[in-house]
């Protein structure tokens, strides 16, 4: 097991590698970027970049000439060449593109991830300040959506075809079919004082006095403000699981050494838990890494604008819209490495549920 561990973490490092050449790639032929948008700011088009890169434009400004420069950037007319130059500077630009990637993939390896282009924070600075917020939703996402889709699915198998089976899976499916977000704005409008009550807070994790509460009220006022998202983000994320979960354990129910249990004597919830458990639940487990790991910023995106809570997605996406490539490039690093790590934890959870897989005699 210690060989396959290893030969998994040896192989995280090419994976990393062309993760980040695919994004760099991309983004060179992206449309726009930093450049262009602190030129869209100077002309008056732009006013959201801000921070460190927006007031050394500004003072760079005055270099404005009279005829127009000869650039292959957007909105550069009438700007000095020299301050074309700088800029380009500024943002590291002004090296070719492999000796960009290389820097990049030597810095992270140290786990550098620069600064901000456009706000005076660092990258990791920034991260962590959003971390906590995608955590929360994040985690309680993956696991309140095991909770009822584990007993649920197990439940649907062993009534299959029932009332309960056939109705189950129409809540199920109709949950599924609505968008979380669009599930997200009923409940700020039922709930959270859009049109109707006032039962629960439509914005953040916490209330502006949760530093002074006891240790029980900042639970309770946690729980509190948490509830409505998370309840827009586990809606339709259990469908897949449910029946993932049903018709695994159908499967295993069929099979031969079940009916060989059946004739020893063995009770249903013997032969369920002792026998068809562990080898239905395998390919349930191996959907968990991209539940976990999707859960940070896909899933959550959307419920973290609508509901005001400043997350690692909303930054992503933010990061994306803005051009800032040193926080675009960091997120992507980080949550491919999250998936790496995740999925192999998945693959060691194989082995403890079913102790005959040994993954020492398989290639990698």
């Amino acid at each position: 097991m210690a060989a396959y561990i290893a030969r998994r973490l040896l192989l995280m490092i090419p994976t990393l590698l062309g993760i980040l050449l695919i994004s760099f790639v991309i983004i060179q032929f992206a449309p726009g970027g930093p450049v262009e948008r602190v030129l869209a700011q100077l002309q008056g088009a732009d006013q959201g970049t801000g921070g460190r890169v927006g007031a050394g434009a500004n003072d760079l400004g005055a270099n404005l000439a009279a005829q127009s420069a000869d650039s292959r950037y957007r909105g550069s007319q009438g700007l000095d060449p020299k301050f074309i130059a700088e800029l380009e500077k500024q943002f590291g630009f002004d090296k070719p593109p492999a000796e960009r990637f290389l820097q990049m993939v030597k810095n992270y390896a140290t786990l550098d991830f620069g600064r901000s282009f456009f706000k005076d924070k660092s990258v990791l600075t920034l991260i962590k300040e959003k971390l906590p917020v995608s955590i929360t939703l994040g985690a309680w996402m993956t696991l309140l959506s095991y909770l009822i889709s584990i007993p649920l699915g197990i439940r649907k198998a062993m009534r299959d075809g029932s009332r309960f089976d056939t109705w189950t899976s129409g809540i199920v499916i109709l949950g599924y079919a609505i968008p979380g977000f669009l599930f997200a704005v009923l409940l700020v409008i039922l709930f959270a004082g859009g049109s109707f009550w006032q039962i629960f807070p439509s914005r953040g994790l916490f209330s502006d006095n949760w530093a002074e509460l006891s240790a029980p009220a900042k639970v309770a006022d946690y729980l509190w403000h948490v509830t409505l998202s998370v309840l827009a983000l586990v809606l339709g994320s259990f469908a897949t699981s449910t029946f993932l979960t049903k018709n695994s354990f159908l499967d295993e129910i069929r099979k031969q050494y079940v009916q060989t249990a059946r004739m020893k004597g063995l009770t249903e919830t013997q032969v369920l838990y002792g026998h068809v458990f562990r080898n239905a639940m395998m390919i349930v487990v191996a959907g968990f890494p991209g539940a976990f790991v999707s859960a940070f910023f896909t899933g959550s995106l959307l419920i973290e604008n609508i509901f005001s809570l400043d997350g690692l997605g909303l930054l992503t996406f933010e990061s994306v819209m803005n051009r800032d490539y040193p926080v675009v490039f960091a997120n992507i690093y980080i949550l491919a490495l999250l998936g790496l790590v995740v999925n192999l934890l998945s693959d060691l959870t194989y082995t403890w549920i079913d102790p005959r897989i040994d993954f020492e005699t398989r290639e990698v």
